[in-house]
Order: C-alpha cells, then structure tokens, then sequence
C-alpha cells in the first residue's frame, strides 16, 4: 500500500469487520471533509477479520489515493485489538476513532481537531445521542 503523506497531523483509525457497502462511502466522505481542513491527513482502516469483500474495497481504495492505508486481520480479534494495533502505526499527531458501520459523522472531524490542537485537549470521547442501528449490536 501507499504510504502516506510526510508531516502527517490527523490521523483516522477506522476498525472493519464485514463492512463492504461501506468502507467506500465512508473514505469518500472522510477524504472529502479532510481535504477541507486543509491537513495533512491519513486514514488507516483495520480489517478485523471480514469474511466478505470489505478487504478488497480497502485495497482498492489505498490504491488509488494515498492517504489510506490497510491493516488485515487474518481472523477476528475484535474492536479493542483493531483499535490497538491502528494505534501502533498512526504516524499523526491526533488520532480519531470512527466506526465502519456510517454510524460516526465524519462532519464531527472538524471541530474534534479543532478541540484537540487549539482548545488543547488530550483526549475527547463522544457517544451517540440517536442509534440506527438493531438494540442486539
């Protein structure tokens, strides 16, 4: 995969177990809001074992934009340890956690970054007002 760009300040750590309609939605609209702020960016989406085409639309994607990066699980291990091993190779200076599932607005990226570089915050955590997704997950 392509490496990202030098002097990288964000990074986005994106764990993904069986996403596949929705890694590429979501990169597109990441990108989109990144490209905006004007930062240099990378995102870095951890296969956490998929059983369906979720790693192909990775790879497609690093392929063709050198901002993402991939990391493949070759079984599940979970969020925790998607989320650890996401950690280990983030080359920004902030790093912000979204789900693969569209649930996370990548429109809160913004003023999180915000929050962290000028407000100088260590650390924020946000949880969702409003689901729509089943009560069993």
């Amino acid at each position: 995969m392509h490496c990202a760009p030098a002097n990288v300040a964000l990074s986005v750590v994106i764990p993904v177990c069986d996403e596949q309609e929705n890694v590429r939605p979501l990169g597109l609209e990441i990108a989109g809001v990144l490209a905006s702020l004007r930062t240099p960016y990378e995102i870095i989406y951890v296969d956490d074992g998929s059983t369906d085409s979720s790693w192909s639309v990775i790879e497609s994607l690093s392929h063709n934009d050198a901002h993402i990066k991939g990391i493949k699980f070759q079984r599940n291990y979970g969020k925790s340890a998607a989320l650890n091993e996401g950690f280990r190779v983030v080359t920004g200076d902030v790093v912000i956690t979204m789900d693969a599932d569209l649930q996370d607005s990548p429109d809160e990226i913004p003023e999180l970054y915000r929050l962290i570089k000028e407000d100088r915050f260590d650390l924020i955590s946000g949880w969702k007002k409003k689901r729509f997704d089943p009560l069993s997950k």
